[in-house]
């Protein structure tokens, strides 16, 4: 693959960016976590001692893995810069994992060193011995503010790496080509055990370069104060607002526990922020908090929604509480991730936008070949952002490449006449009924127009007479009426799509980063 015009000559790897970065903006502050901030400066000092560290204190060579397991702490980026400065590769770890997705992620990827929160720790000692991790670097929620040391024998202590590489020298990283590997971002396994998609240097920055190109005037230079609340390890936060964001000079504040809504709004006063980076989920839990309504909005310029579909109902009452509207856009894992985004200011609502640039899109039917304008069909990619592949998985990597480039993404859409992608649904949540489709994104989108509905998920059961029949589970408000909501289904939707079954529950399953999990009503 050639490597993307759209990268300057000068940058051969993500760590040539975040250095640049560092030096052009270095007095502004970049990070806020638990109300403490950190400069560009600092986070260059701090990282550039931690790759000092990491080459001089350990066996780790360029193109080792080194897997990070943190919140959203500023000792988060400071290790993802650091490892990236020493020729490292980031391998993103969820926090929430259980012993099970820990020992297979770390062995997956053959990780050889691990950054984790000593909260987590417990987890690891169960199967460190059936791991090949032999550095473990640990650190705790409070320590950039306290210092205090976290004691273990057998480890070392996030806080006293600083000290230790005081008088130590950064070493010139050898030569990179961009597309060396840089990232493993392991994908959620909902078709089976998770794989790493092998992203590069190029797909990162590439990515980067694009969202911003599609940003315009309207995201300022050295400006801005995101406020992040999605997990840095997950691709959408680590691409937007680790690199994305971060190297346009703004401010990123961190929200480390978002489940925790009275802290997350506390956190949020007084803060002049003018981005938000969220996802539909979040979207309606803070607006349903008796506080939100009363911070300020009056600076606040750009909310962006993904990583799962963004309802009209999220999207009105975001619009009526904050003022700002919601800018979607479309991507996952193996896209490093943005494929398609909105003009802020000029969204397609109901869209994610049309491709980003240098970015093709086509909608293939099963035979893979390319549908009629206006026809749904599976969306599939070519870009300088889709990965290399499955790391390690050449067969399952195969069955997403088309023969001329394209990753097929499992999504199916449309595109519209003005070139703007319409995303249907998960090609294998489509539900069938008497041989017509049944998206449940649609049905979702109907029910929680009703004022009584929260939120909804939608899934196909077994049926004797239809193959699958339309099951939907809601939560809501003191004004539930079963009847109501049926028949405001009815008015909006085709018969077979109406729900046959309506359960009301008190929370929907979701992912740790608020995608509603199907899979596990429908178990």
């Amino acid at each position: 693959m050639a490597n993307s015009a759209l990268i300057p000559n000068h940058i051969s790897s993500l760590a040539d960016y975040i250095e640049e970065t560092f030096t052009k903006y270095a007095e502004r502050p970049a990070y806020r976590a638990l109300g403490q901030e950190k400069t560009f400066a600092e986070m260059d000092a701090l990282s550039g001692k931690f790759a000092s560290w990491l080459q001089h204190h350990t066996d780790l060579k360029p193109g080792d893995r080194i897997a990070i397991q943190l919140p959203n702490l500023i000792q988060h980026p400071i290790a993802v810069y650091g490892a990236l400065r020493a020729g490292l590769v980031v391998v993103n770890t969820n926090p929430l994992y259980t012993e099970r997705e820990m020992q297979h992620q770390f062995n997956d990827s053959g990780a050889k060193a691990l950054v984790i929160l000593a909260d987590l720790l417990p987890k690891f000692e169960n199967i460190k011995s059936d791991t090949g991790i032999n550095t473990v670097i640990v650190t705790s929620a409070a320590q950039l503010l306290t210092n205090a040391p976290v004691e273990h024998p057998e480890y070392v202590c996030y806080a006293t790496i600083f000290d230790q590489a005081q008088s130590l020298n950064l070493q010139e990283r050898p030569t990179t080509d961009l597309q060396d590997t840089c990232i493993l971002q392991y994908t959620g396994g909902t078709t089976g055990v998770s794989k790493g998609a092998e992203l590069s240097h190029q797909n990162v920055l590439a990515n980067s370069i694009q969202t911003l190109e599609r940003l315009g005037q309207s995201f300022r230079e050295g400006e801005e104060i995101v406020i992040c609340p999605l997990p840095l390890y997950h691709i959408y936060a680590f691409t937007v607002c680790m690199m994305t964001f971060f190297a346009k000079g703004a401010k990123v504040h961190l929200i480390p526990n978002p489940r925790d809504m009275n802290a997350f709004v506390a956190d949020l006063e007084g803060q002049a922020f003018t981005a938000f980076a969220g996802i539909n989920t979040l979207f309606m839990g803070l607006c349903a908090h008796p506080k939100f309504a009363q911070l300020d909005f009056s600076a606040l310029r750009l909310t962006m929604s993904g990583g799962t579909a963004l309802t009209r109902s999220a999207a009105s009452l975001w619009q009526n509480t904050t003022g700002c509207s919601v800018t979607e856009g479309y991507g996952l894992s193996e896209t490093a991730p943005v494929v398609a985004f909105n003009q802020p200011g000029k969204e397609q609502m109901g869209t994610v936008g049309p491709a980003v640039i240098e970015t093709d899109i086509k909608l293939l039917d099963v035979n893979d070949q390319a549908v009629a304008d206006g026809k749904e069909g599976q969306i599939a990619v070519k870009g300088p952002q889709v990965m290399k592949g499955y790391w390690q998985r050449p067969d399952e990597t195969d069955k997403v490449m088309t023969s001329d480039g394209y990753f097929k993404t499992g999504d199916v859409g449309l595109k519209t006449s003005d070139g703007c992608i319409k995303i249907v649904d998960r090609l294998k949540d489509m539900i069938i009924v008497s041989g017509f489709n049944v998206y449940p994104n649609e049905v979702e989108d109907v029910l929680t127009q009703h004022p009584a509905v929260l939120e909804a998920a939608v899934v196909g059961k077994p049926d004797d007479d239809t193959q699958e029949r339309v099951c939907a589970y809601v939560t809501v408000n003191e004004n539930f009426n079963l009847e109501d909501v049926i028949a405001h289904c009815k008015s909006q939707l085709t018969g077979y799509k109406v729900p046959k079954e309506i359960n009301v529950i008190d929370e929907l399953p979701k992912s740790t980063v608020g995608k509603i999990l199907r899979r596990e009503l429908r178990n």
